[in-house]
């Protein structure tokens, strides 16, 4: 049975139901998932639950299935267009925003499986052609964004155009969490140094 969540397929593996402890498959050929642990080159189940497996719809993908366990009627928590998700900046450069998606909702993910970008263009509504990434964004970032739509492979394209989004937290240079003190700028409470930031309107 295939269930089509956003851009990953979900295969119920012939209603498989597996206990705690039971070897799901080798390490070699799959990525554990949610309700499940890897020892010994190999993937076991942590929970009682339906064997799945996921991979990407999109051909070419070197990406490993994964094997998960899930409860009986329960479905994979994957990001859709539209969703507001959470998510860590990993990395910036002139042109985009790379982040790891941690929540989905109010809902955390078990893991930082989804990668979510922002590009240059989907950074703010007004003044687009003056956008500055390294002004808006810093690797260890944790913005609020908007899935916009499916990227490539496991990637989603995000959008902080709405004033609601942006970065909702951040550390200084000097390792401190800082302040919003305006919609583009927060502040260390230890140094008074300002930096700059595409800060979302709380």
């Amino acid at each position: 049975m295939l269930h089509l969540l956003g851009h990953i397929v979900c295969r119920v593996m012939t209603e498989t139901i597996v206990c705690p402890g039971d070897r799901l498959a080798a390490t070699s050929e799959f990525a554990g998932g949610d309700g499940t642990y890897t020892k010994d080159r190999f993937i076991f189940a942590s929970l009682t639950g339906v064997r799945t497996s996921a991979f990407s719809k999109t051909q070419g993908s070197e990406s490993k299935p994964v094997i998960s366990v899930l409860k009986r009627g329960a479905v994979p928590l994957v990001p859709k267009k539209q969703d507001i998700v959470t998510a860590k900046v990993t990395k910036i450069t002139p042109r985009l925003v790379a982040t790891d998606i941690l929540c989905v909702g109010n809902r955390p993910l078990p893991d930082e499986r989804f990668q979510g970008v922002i590009r240059l263009e989907d950074v703010r509504a007004a003044e687009v052609d003056k956008v500055q990434i390294a002004s808006c964004f810093r690797p260890g970032d944790i913005v609020k964004a908007e899935v916009v739509s499916l990227g490539t492979s496991r990637d989603y394209y995000l959008s902080t155009a709405q004033n609601h989004l942006g970065v909702v937290y951040a550390k200084s240079l000097a390792g401190v969490p800082m302040v919003p003190v305006s919609w583009q700028e927060m502040q260390c409470p230890q140094t008074k140094a300002i930096e700059k930031r595409k800060v979302a309107k709380a």
